[in-house]
């Protein structure tokens, strides 16, 4: 196996944040499920994702039991298990993505309960050397970063908070306590893909949560369209797009749910438009 662990996971998310800022826009954090619909699908499409435009990558981990997340996140998930996808052949995927030449800072997010299985320390080792800079496990609240947070931390990698509308200003030190790389804001109360009711709340919470943290804040929850992140990236850091990608991989398929030959460009098309939208966003701020 290839070493990747020259740059840490903490520093390559920085530096791209820095650097979309210094271009004076939002970051573009695309979503995907790995395994979705099948391995070397799903490979091709993390491989085209820094291409289209994806300033950073969170590559979802399927579980048996995704209780934050959305129909069409819980399809993905249900798809790539049914491939076969496991937590190995993940870190693999990212592990052909560093040995490819991508610098593209990649978070896994999922639950905790496949970490925990894979076994903590040998997972944070693993994950390291494949390349992974960041980790969101939505299921592990700030009382037990001893788990898996402050492990993570003293390995290198990122370990990402989610705030969400009814995170007050009481609750919010405990979320930052010891999040590193960007705070992941859920712009709506409820599962992944509804809707953003109202674009101005999400810029007041941006500043709040700015507040409390001087790391970038990305919002994610509701974004679908190039207009929907050219209205988030005029507040926040980061722009996070999940659903509708992985709905652009269910909706390329065939009748027996097997990829087609439009399955990856129908994600990088939406990608490329969405990363048009964020640099949209931000001139006109």
């Amino acid at each position: 196996m290839t070493d990747h662990t020259t740059e840490t996971g903490q520093s390559r998310i920085r530096s791209r944040f820095e650097a979309c800022a210094r271009e004076g826009r939002a970051a573009l954090v695309t979503f995907v499920t790995a395994g979705d619909p099948d391995l070397a699908t799903s490979s091709a499409i993390l491989a085209a994702l820094p291409g289209a435009g994806a300033d950073l990558i969170e590559l979802g981990v399927p579980f048996t039991d995704p209780m934050a997340d959305g129909i069409p996140v819980q399809l993905a998930g249900q798809r790539a298990l049914k491939a076969g996808q496991t937590l190995k052949k993940t870190l693999a995927m990212v592990e052909d993505f560093r040995k490819a030449g991508h610098d593209t800072p990649i978070v896994l997010m999922g639950y905790y309960n496949p970490i925990y299985v894979y076994g903590v320390e040998r997972f944070l080792k693993d994950a390291r050397r494949c390349g992974v800079d960041g980790l969101i496990v939505v299921d592990l609240p700030p009382e037990e970063d001893t788990e898996l947070c402050i492990p993570a931390l003293e390995a290198g990698i990122s370990f990402i908070r989610l705030a969400t509308p009814t995170t007050d200003d009481k609750r919010l030190p405990k979320v930052l306590q010891n999040t590193s790389g960007f705070v992941y804001y859920v712009s709506v109360t409820g599962v992944t893909g509804g809707a953003i009711a109202d674009y101005g709340a999400v810029g007041e919470a941006v500043t709040r949560i700015k507040r409390h943290t001087e790391l970038p804040v990305a919002v994610g929850f509701g974004v679908k369209t190039a207009a929907d992140a050219a209205t988030i990236a005029k507040s926040a850091d980061g722009v996070v797009v999940g659903s509708a990608l992985v709905e652009r991989v269910r909706l390329s398929l065939d009748a027996e749910g097997k990829a087609t030959e439009k399955t990856v460009s129908a994600v990088t098309s939406l990608v490329e438009e969405l990363a048009g939208g964020v640099r949209q966003g931000r001139k006109a701020a």
